[in-house]
């Protein structure tokens, strides 16, 4: 691409930059900016999981719970062993307030990956 050619706003070249774009904002303390870059390219590529599991941890980092629940589901349909998107929906739900769905997907966070921050919040300890 040359100097003066410039992706069009709907280019994959353009969601490519978006994305990049919106881990730099939530690194960066950004959750809402990063938010809105996502939303097109979510848009464009409904199928993309790691776009949406991004906008799921700016949702969450923004403190908007139920979005954030939503496109975690959406990832765990898609991909029902990812330990980090179980762990994140975990952690949502304690925030929410309701322990026992957290505590199930804290487990399953843990069977599927066990480093010690997913075996800490599981809990295997206690009785369920």
């Amino acid at each position: 691409m040359s100097e003066t050619t410039r992706p069009t706003p709907s280019s994959p070249e353009t969601h490519v930059i978006d994305f990049r774009a919106a881990e730099q904002l939530l690194a960066a303390r950004d959750p809402r900016g990063a938010v809105k870059l996502l939303d097109s390219v979510v848009a464009a590529h409904p199928e993309n999981t790691a776009a949406r599991l991004l906008r799921a941890r700016a949702f969450f980092a923004a403190a908007q719970l139920r979005p954030a629940e939503l496109e975690f589901e959406l990832v765990l349909e898609r991909e029902p062993d990812n330990a980090f998107a179980h762990f994140a929906l975990a952690r949502t739900h304690e925030r929410a307030g309701r322990p026992e769905q957290a505590r199930k997907h804290f487990r399953l966070a843990a069977a599927l990956d066990p480093q010690p921050e997913y075996l800490a919040a599981a809990r295997f300890e206690e009785q369920a």
